[in-house]
């Protein structure tokens, strides 16, 4: 999932959008996807999220990662504008969030099925943030999959995750898909090995420690997967301390011009940035550059 960069001014700066693209193209990443949490989406605007619809379909032309377009809305109504355009600019897939104005099941199933309907490529879902109280169970999802075969596409994020990745991965190929993880990946070396077809998740600032440690899970590496899965639960443990180290590492790393965002203004200290910098000196030489 793609951060969303801005300016000083905290405008969106769709040129790092851009740059963007091409670092996680450099990390190995099989699949980008905007927007989502991860990207500050309740901080945009209807107007940006088009905008950077636009801007990502144009930087990704010619490249190697899957574009996958969020066009989650608060109801179906406002889901179908986002997905209406999406489909206009022929993204590989698109994925939603369950619409948070639901007041029944049958409210998911009504804003699904129209998605399904109008898309003409896969659709992903993730099985949280939607509304308060209201789960997409198994079966629900498992049913909507048999319903449309462009479904079955599961980011699966709702507690026991465990668990339901499990009775998922019952279910694949068909009609589940793909099962993946999320949660910035603090729990994918379990979810690994019990099945995941990998991690959706934010941070494009460890997109080459995703890409390489799936790739090493791929060529049946275990002990190489979790040694560099210590080294990157290092880096993960510190948005609790340290909430601005992400900030930090997308402007050290190259990758946006700034450190702002829109939810807090963040600043790192000397001592934050000396534990930022101790603690990536051991991940770094698992990573693309």
């Amino acid at each position: 999932i793609l951060s969303t960069p801005y300016t000083e001014a905290k405008a969106v700066d769709y040129e790092d959008v851009a740059h963007e693209v091409e670092f996680l193209e450099k990390c190995g990443v099989s699949g980008l996807v905007w927007p989502q949490f991860s990207s500050e989406l309740t901080q945009l605007s209807k107007e940006e999220r088009m905008r950077g619809m636009d801007a990502l379909a144009a930087a990704v032309k010619g490249r190697k990662p899957a574009l996958i377009l969020g066009v989650q809305g608060e109801d179906t109504a406002e889901m179908m504008e986002y997905a209406r355009h999406a489909e206009g600019l022929a993204p590989d897939a698109v994925i939603a969030i369950p619409p948070t104005k639901a007041k029944t099941e049958a409210d998911y199933h009504e804003y699904f099925r129209a998605l399904c309907g109008l898309a003409k490529r896969p659709v992903f879902t993730q099985t949280s943030g939607g509304a308060p109280g209201l789960v997409m169970s198994v079966d629900f999802l498992v049913g909507l999959a048999r319903e449309f075969p462009n479904f079955g596409y599961i980011k699966e994020e709702h507690e026991p995750v465990v668990a339901r990745m499990r009775s998922l991965v019952a279910h694949r190929p068909d009609p589940i898909k793909k099962v993946f993880g999320a949660a910035f990946g603090v729990s994918s070396l379990y979810e690994m090995r019990v099945g995941s077809d990998g991690t959706i998740t934010g941070g494009a600032m460890y997109g080459d420690a995703y890409a390489r440690m799936w790739e090493l899970h791929r060529q049946g590496k275990p002990e190489e997967v979790r040694e560099l899965f210590s080294k990157l639960l290092l880096m993960l443990n510190l948005d609790h301390d340290i909430p601005g180290a992400r900030l930090y590492l997308l402007k050290k790393r190259g990758i946006f011009k700034t450190s702002v965002s829109r939810q807090k203004e963040y600043k790192v200290t000397r001592e934050e940035i000396a534990e930022i910098e101790y603690r990536f000196a051991a991940l770094k030489p698992w990573l693309a550059g």
